[in-house]
C-alpha cells in the first residue's frame, strides 16, 4: 500500500453531510443506551479498581480531535497513579515505531488494569465523550498532543475526522502493527467510511473483546 494511494480529499470528506447526520444520531443513541445498560458493570469495575490500590477510578488525559481540537478523554484507570512520571524512563523500551508508546509488559499497569486493557473495558467511559460529541463510536484513535507534534502532513490526515472509541485498526490489527500501518488503516477507513462499515467495525470490536488479540 503506497502513500500516494492514500492521499485524501478533505473537501470530499467534509461534504459527507448525510452520512455525518445519521452517524451523529447513531452515536447519541448508542452512547446513551450504553451508559445506562452498562451502569452496573461500570460500578463493579470501579470497585475493583479502587480495591486494587485505593487510587482514583477514572483517568483523564488531553487528546487531539478533529482538526487539531483538544479535549479531555475519560477512561477507567488501568495504571498506577504515578504512571505518567515513569514514562520518560521507559521510552527506550517502546515496542512500536513512530510517535506512539506501547510496551507489552508495561510495569505501570495494575493487575486489574491488565484485564481491563486486554478486554478494552477501560475504554467504556469514552461513551461519555461520544455523547458530548468529542468522539464518535467509530473513528481513528485520538492521539496525544506529543504524538501529533511528530506527525507528518500525511499522518495529519487522520485528524480530518472525529476520533472514535474503536476503528479499523483497533478492530483488526491493534498492537500487531506499527504506527505507519495504523495510519494507513485509519486513512483506509476514512476513505471508505459508511454506516455499513461502521457497523462491521463495531461487530469486529465485540469479537475482539470476547477473543482479545494484540491488546496490552
Amino acid at each position: 500500500m503506497t502513500t500516494e494511494k492514500l492521499m485524501l480529499n478533505k473537501h470530499e470528506i467534509e461534504c459527507q453531510h448525510i452520512y455525518m447526520f445519521f452517524k451523529r444520531i447513531f452515536d447519541i443513541i448508542l452512547s446513551a443506551v450504553g451508559l445506562l445498560v452498562l451502569a452496573i458493570p461500570c460500578l463493579i469495575i470501579a470497585l475493583f479498581i479502587f480495591a486494587c490500590d485505593r487510587g482514583p477510578v477514572f483517568y483523564t488525559q488531553e487528546r487531539v480531535g478533529k482538526d487539531g481540537k483538544k479535549f479531555m478523554i475519560y477512561k477507567f484507570r488501568s495504571m498506577y497513579v504515578n504512571a505518567d512520571t515513569l514514562l520518560e524512563k521507559l521510552k527506550e523500551k517502546n515496542e512500536v515505531t513512530g510517535p506512539m508508546f506501547k510496551m507489552k509488559n508495561d510495569p505501570r499497569v495494575t493487575s486489574v488494569g491488565r484485564f481491563l486493557r486486554k478486554t478494552s473495558l477501560d475504554e467504556l467511559p469514552q461513551l461519555w465523550n461520544v455523547l458530548r460529541g468529542d468522539m464518535s463510536v467509530v473513528g481513528p484513535r485520538p492521539p496525544l498532543p506529543s504524538e501529533v507534534r511528530e506527525y507528518s502532513d500525511y499522518d495529519k490526515q487522520r485528524l480530518w475526522v472525529i476520533p472514535g472509541c474503536t476503528g479499523l485498526w483497533q478492530a483488526t490489527e491493534r498492537n500487531n502493527v506499527g504506527f505507519s500501518e495504523m495510519v494507513d488503516l485509519d486513512l483506509t477507513y476514512i476513505q471508505h467510511r459508511s454506516l455499513l462499515l461502521d457497523a462491521k467495525i463495531i461487530l469486529l470490536t465485540f469479537l475482539m473483546i470476547v477473543r482479545p488479540k494484540g491488546a496490552y
